[in-house]
């Protein structure tokens, strides 16, 4: 038996999704498959499904703080996943949890909209993020509608919304596909100056929990140890395959396939 593992740990602060395609059941899976443990502490619980978000609630913020220190206090926390918060209140809750883990990699995934459309959480909760958050994150990945609240650049291109967002973050992957290309672009900005676009073949259909299905790998590769570049490479790459693979299990959005069907066997 063995009683110590060397799986990193990553602790993963999001919602969950009932419909299993997004949130903290995407980190899960997404963590396993990177060789990682996930310790997933319940931000907010969502009323959802493939096709839209029909409601929400955020947890309380002392059950929260419960949860992430009981992690701390037990687990080697090797890096953090920032998923959907959905309040001011939560940000600040994050803001002190993180006290607990200096030097400690984030990755914030700023979940403001649900990939039907759906709002999951008020405007300002995006203007904290950027003003609280961001300055704490090791990268921040939003796709490019997320990018423009953060930046409140309405119709703002990537590199629009990379200058006014790079004073608040280290580093910002501002992912692709939102449009009609058939190459989508996602870009790595960093306060240095430094840009990297990586393209991947645009691939039919819509899918549920891409978003989280690439910020927590990205979480999963920074606690292995890889550098940024090498694990956002990684990380777009894997997320590709598993949208590649997705499956429509309902009405609504497709899922990706995280894990191999053999992954249990």
């Amino acid at each position: 038996m063995t009683i110590y593992s060397s799986r990193p740990v990553v602790l993963c602060l999001s919602g969950h999704d009932p419909s299993g395609g997004a949130g903290l059941q995407a980190d899960i899976e997404a963590l396993l498959a990177q060789g990682c443990h996930a310790a997933p502490a319940v931000t907010a619980l969502t009323v959802q499904d493939t096709v839209n978000v029909r409601d929400f609630r955020v947890l309380d913020r002392a059950w929260v703080l419960a949860q992430a220190q009981a992690v701390i206090a037990d687990l080697p926390v090797a890096a953090v996943k920032l998923g959907m918060l959905g309040s001011i209140e939560m940000v600040e809750t994050v803001l002190e949890i993180m006290q607990a883990l200096p030097g400690i990699p984030l990755v914030c995934d700023p979940v403001l909209r649900a990939g039907g459309g759906g709002a999951l959480g008020k405007d300002e909760v995006g203007y904290a993020m950027r003003e609280r958050l961001l300055p704490l994150a090791t990268i921040a990945t939003p796709n490019l509608p997320e990018a423009r609240i953060l930046a409140e650049l309405p119709n703002g291109t990537a590199d629009q919304c990379a200058e006014k967002l790079l004073p608040y973050c280290q580093h910002l992957l501002i992912t692709g596909g939102h449009g009609d290309e058939q190459q989508v672009h996602n870009r790595l900005y960093s306060r240095d100056g430094s840009r990297h676009t990586f393209t991947c073949q645009r691939l039919p259909g819509s899918y549920h929990g891409s978003g989280c299905t690439l910020a927590s790998t990205l979480a999963g590769r920074l606690a292995l140890g890889e550098n940024l570049a090498s694990a956002v490479q990684s990380a777009l790459s894997y997320t590709w395959r598993t949208l590649r693979d997705a499956e429509q299990l309902g009405h609504g959005q497709f899922v990706p396939r995280r894990l191999p069907l053999d992954f249990c066997s």
